[in-house]
C-alpha cells in the first residue's frame, strides 16, 4: 500500500473527507508548517534538531495534508515535483550558481 493509499484509508475510515476541502487543506499545511517552525523558534538549528521526534511528527503532518490536497486536485506528486525541478533548473542554472557543483547538473 502506498503512502497516499494509507493516508486515504485512515481518513476514509473516520469519514473525514467531508472536512478536507482544498481551502482547509491548504490552511492546515500552513498551520502544521508553523508548528514545525515553532520547534526551532528562539533556538539554534542544532538545538532545534535535538527534538527530532517532534520534527518528524510535524513534518509528517505537513506531508499528509500536502498528499491529501494533491489527491483532491488529482495531482501526481512525483510529476509536480519533477515539473518544479525543471522550472528551478531553468531559473537557477548550475553555471550561474554560487558553488557551481558538478553533481547538480542532472536536475
Amino acid at each position: 500500500m502506498t503512502s497516499m493509499e494509507k493516508v486515504n484509508a485512515f481518513r476514509d475510515a473516520r469519514n473525514w473527507r467531508q472536512f478536507h476541502n482544498e481551502k482547509d487543506l491548504a490552511l492546515s499545511i500552513s498551520l502544521e508548517a508553523s508548528e514545525l517552525l515553532e520547534i526551532f523558534q528562539w533556538k539554534t538549528a542544532e538545538e532545534g534538531k535535538q527534538n527530532i521526534d517532534a520534527i518528524k511528527d510535524e513534518l509528517a503532518d505537513v506531508l499528509i495534508y500536502s498528499y491529501m490536497l494533491a489527491d483532491n486536485l488529482d495531482l501526481d506528486i512525483d510529476e509536480i515535483i519533477e515539473r518544479k525541478l525543471i522550472k528551478n533548473n531553468e531559473k537557477y542554472p548550475v553555471e550561474k550558481s554560487r558553488d557551481n557543483k558538478e553533481k547538480y547538473t542532472e536536475l
